[in-house]
């Protein structure tokens, strides 16, 4: 539910585009784990957390690999054997035996290495999908774990980035990345321990080039670990921008922010872009410098090679082996460094999801949570006080006692402190000092679900999800009948108009509730909270934005919603007060007065009482 944060601090809307994109720069900076390494060790401890549940099959997948690779390994070999020993001079008058074992040799590795190929790729798959699925389910799980406080802090667009594009690039390292990271590793020691057994002094003639191979790769390794994290977090800043704009899309046409919008955009994009380009120029040097080295050390094994073979000291099979070896070895930087790039992109995106998963509720379970038993809802703040910025009180020592049954109306200025009593209360917030009580139990001994199951909130922008509205109402108890969810819409009002919908309560409300009006919408909040039958009931400026024949049926609702429970009126219609038992006028925090509304309208120069008198003359 979309609640209104009471802050004396409250943020104000940036008005120049240096403020916007500092606004969205923030992003950046949404993980506050400390650089330990390569990877950092947060990050690190979630990989290996999440391939802990597969160690068994991963080291039967390695295995697997070891099979490919040396399959892969021995074509080059028996290529030579071929050559020298089965390929005859033209005198030889042989039955070339030796040549169809290798031919059969040849076709047995080749085989082999395809079905251990289709095995690992198979399983490869299906250990990686496990493995995102997990991701998304404890990002979800925690995310919905996660107080109000976090969310309110914690950008929509952030939450989708880190639930797709991150999510998105550990699925890339997963399905390509090892598995080339891993072949090309295996086949480079291993073409390099062949080098050196096929001819001893024509492997150590390859090792010229190998020094300026390893300053490249180092010097890329460095450049690009830079690169394709400052690539990640322009990304998630194009998705923040874009999901902020799309879901706040009718307060952008309507106050013609289009084209500020679009400049803000275009920016992040073009940073983007850059970054990507960036990334492009490193690759153009690093690809081509490999081909080059190659491409030399090419050069002096088939001069060195060749000069041999001339004087009698090498067959032309060895040379012929040693050049598909080490075409073999320099074909696996190219996947090398595409890893890289995956890796990088990866790493990055698992250090931020790293970072919300480290992040605790500031609102969490006891360890040991007190049981409730039934519940009468007697309400006490005792000695509250709480700020959402330090230094800065919104409720400074507030201390309230609701009995049992008792439905009290909060009034007072905006920034008063009434949406903070009722988050309290709710406890999507904790008090800074004292405690809020429920029949004499602090609300943080209790568990969060026995809360939430005795106290419910109803804002005045009740979400409404997709699906039918019957699934709507049954939202806070999915396992009520049919039968409970039509009492609940006919005890608040709503059956006639429900049942006037073109399929009844299997109508789907569309997005947002989108086929129904704002008092209907009401209604069906007023039903789901009937349903859901909650001792306290809170009540968030819920009639503020109805027209006045809504206003009529919500009232109506009221006083079925409100009977034989404790209730928390939130509201600046006075109408929506008269319902209420007692009225309290809050100003910064505090409050100045007490009654019921019969008395505090004969109070003579009372705050309610001129309240009650201006909205009576906005009537006339």
């Amino acid at each position: 539910m979309t609640q209104t944060t009471e802050r004396s601090d409250e943020a104000v809307e940036p008005t120049t585009e240096d403020e916007w994109r500092g606004r969205l720069v923030e992003v950046q900076d949404d993980n506050p784990i400390e650089e330990t390494g390569p990877m950092r060790a947060e990050a690190k401890r979630l990989l290996l957390d999440l391939l802990r549940p597969y160690r068994r099959m991963l080291l039967a997948l390695l295995g697997v690999v070891l099979v490919e690779n040396l399959s892969r390994l021995a074509v080059p070999r028996l290529v030579q054997l071929g050559i020298d020993h089965g390929v005859p001079p033209l005198r030889d008058r042989s039955d070339g035996h030796n040549l169809t074992l290798v031919v059969v040799a040849l076709v047995v590795a080749v085989v082999l290495q395809a079905a251990s190929r289709v095995v690992f790729l198979r399983q490869s798959g299906r250990i990686g999908q496990h493995v995102l699925l997990e991701v998304r389910r404890r990002l979800f799980k925690h995310f919905q774990r996660l107080d109000v406080g976090f969310h309110d802090r914690y950008t929509s667009g952030r939450v989708v980035s880190r639930s797709t594009s991150d999510v998105e690039a550990i699925q890339e390292m997963t399905d390509s990345g090892f598995d080339g990271l891993i072949t090309a590793v295996l086949t480079m020691v291993g073409t390099a321990i062949l080098l050196l057994t096929l001819d001893w002094r024509l492997g150590l003639a390859c090792l010229v080039g190998f020094p300026v191979l390893a300053l490249v790769v180092r010097w890329f390794s460095r450049a690009s670990a830079t690169t394709f994290r400052t690539v990640r977090e322009n990304a998630a800043l194009v998705i923040v921008h874009f999901v902020e704009t799309m879901t706040g899309i009718k307060a952008v046409q309507a106050y013609r922010r289009e084209s500020r919008n679009q400049d803000i955009f275009e920016d992040v994009a073009t940073r983007y872009q850059h970054s990507n380009e960036k990334g492009f120029r490193l690759f153009a040097i690093f690809m081509p410098s490999i081909k080059l080295v190659g491409n030399v050390t090419t050069g002096v094994v088939i001069l060195y090679g060749g000069w041999r073979v001339f004087h009698g000291e090498m067959t032309i099979g060895v040379l012929t082996a040693f050049l598909l070896y080490l075409r073999m070895f320099f074909e696996p930087m190219q996947e090398v460094s595409q890893f890289y790039n995956t890796f990088q992109s990866a790493t990055s995106a698992l250090e931020k999801i790293a970072g919300v998963l480290a992040q605790e509720p500031a609102v969490a379970d006891p360890e040991q949570p007190r049981p409730v038993g039934a519940v009468r809802g007697a309400v006490r703040f005792d000695h509250v006080g709480f700020s959402y910025v330090q230094g800065r009180p919104v409720l400074p020592d507030l201390d309230l006692n609701v009995p049992a049954g008792q439905t009290v109306a909060l009034v007072g200025t905006t920034g008063a402190g009434k949406t903070t009593i009722a988050k309290l209360l709710a406890r999507f917030y904790d008090p800074t000092a004292g405690r809020v009580t429920l029949d004499g139990l602090d609300l943080r001994d209790l568990s969060q679900s026995d809360l939430r199951h005795h106290v419910v909130m109803v804002t005045q922008e009740n979400v409404m999800f997709e699906g039918t509205v019957a699934e709507n109402i049954r939202f806070g108890r999915p396992d009520a009948t049919d039968e409970q969810v039509r009492a609940a819409a006919e005890a608040v009002g709503a059956h006639t108009f429900i049942e006037a919908l073109p399929q009844g309560y299997d109508t789907d409300v569309a997005k947002r509730g989108g086929r129904l009006s704002a008092g209907q919408r009401q209604l069906v909040a007023f039903a789901r909270a009937f349903l859901a039958d909650p001792a306290v009931l809170i009540l968030d400026e819920a009639t503020s934005s109805l027209d006045i024949p809504s206003e009529r049926l919500v009232q109506r609702a009221l006083e079925t919603v409100l009977a034989d429970r404790t209730a928390l009126i939130i509201a600046h219609r006075l109408s929506t007060v008269e319902v209420a038992d007692r009225v309290l006028v809050l100003e910064h925090g505090q409050i100045l007065e007490d009654g019921s509304p019969a008395q505090l309208k004969r109070t003579d120069g009372g705050r309610y009482a001129a309240l009650h008198e201006a909205w009576v003359s906005s009537l006339v």
